[in-house]
């Protein structure tokens, strides 16, 4: 699976809180969700966000709550992929859950700046910065994991078997 878009870079530690502020959390709904994605550390971030377009941030991103609202609301937003130096652990399962794909490369992160845009094979773990033409080694997932998430999620998954 390939993904290509435009980078919007954050910092270390970006919590579920400010992935998706608890003050929305009464519609639970995909649409109503990411339209308040990063709304508190990113204001114009809903109206900037296109189809296919990377989050890159540092460490730990999703921590915080264990809400699977936060990657449902980056997925919906149009984010086809987060790559990280390293992502809360409930996040990382929630992701995979959902069907957001995350990808793990502290060179790609200190490498990528916000606005770049960046092209991904996930099967290779393979990060591409076409904007500077550097490319970056991550570890994909196994194909059991990739399945998962090419399928939409574990739920689509399931019910396709």
């Amino acid at each position: 699976m390939e993904i290509q878009g435009k980078v919007f870079k954050y910092g270390n530690d970006v919590d579920t809180d400010v992935i998706i502020p608890a003050r929305y959390l009464n519609d639970s709904s995909e649409k109503a969700l990411a339209s308040h994605c990063m709304e508190d550390i990113d204001p114009d971030f809903v109206n900037k966000v296109s189809a296919g377009d990377v989050i890159v941030a540092g460490d730990n991103f999703g921590c915080g709550s264990s809400r699977e609202h936060a990657p449902l609301a980056i997925k919906a937003s149009g984010v086809s992929l987060v790559i990280a130096n390293s992502f809360a652990r409930i996040f990382y399962r929630n992701s995979i859950n959902i069907g957001l794909p995350i990808l793990e490369c502290p060179a790609a992160v200190k490498a990528i700046s916000a606005g770049d845009k960046v092209k991904a094979d996930l099967s290779a773990g393979v990060i591409y910065n076409l904007t500077t033409g550097e490319k970056f080694a991550a570890e994909p997932f196994p194909p059991f994991i990739q399945e998962i998430i090419n399928d939409g999620g574990l739920l689509a998954h399931l019910a396709k078997k």
